[in-house]
């Protein structure tokens, strides 16, 4: 069995929350929930996760505003981030790509797909 692949995963809405975990769960990844970017900046000296999957508009502090804080540490500053976002103009990518994420998944998204799009995005 191989190791499941660990996700700090920050996300306001715990219904989209709830539907990404589960399906992610069957895939592979264990996922640590954060409903706000602060409780991420809280969690994240204790973890070393494979990949951080942000919300981009979140109350408070939005998912680029996210990275870029968890990204000052020294251990995250390399882990692969994805941002999920209803805002998928071509205009918008770009700009999110340029926070230094791999990659940008629409929402709403296919639960049954998102694992392995993850995992494309990810190599």
């Amino acid at each position: 069995m191989t190791e499941p692949i660990q996700v700090l995963y920050v996300e306001d809405e715990a219904d989209i929350r709830e539907m990404t975990e589960f399906a992610l769960e069957d895939e592979g990844f264990e996922l640590v929930l954060c409903g706000a970017g602060q409780e991420a900046l809280e969690k994240a000296p204790s973890l070393t996760p494979d990949l951080i999957l942000l919300d981009v508009m979140m109350p408070g502090m939005d998912g680029p505003s996210v990275l870029k804080m968890l990204r000052q540490q020294p251990h995250l500053i390399n882990t692969p981030a994805i941002f999920m976002t209803a805002k998928v103009q071509p205009s918008e990518i770009k700009q999110l790509l340029s926070y230094g994420a791999v990659g940008v998944i629409a929402k709403p998204f296919d639960p049954m797909t998102l694992g392995g799009k993850i995992r494309e995005l990810i190599g």
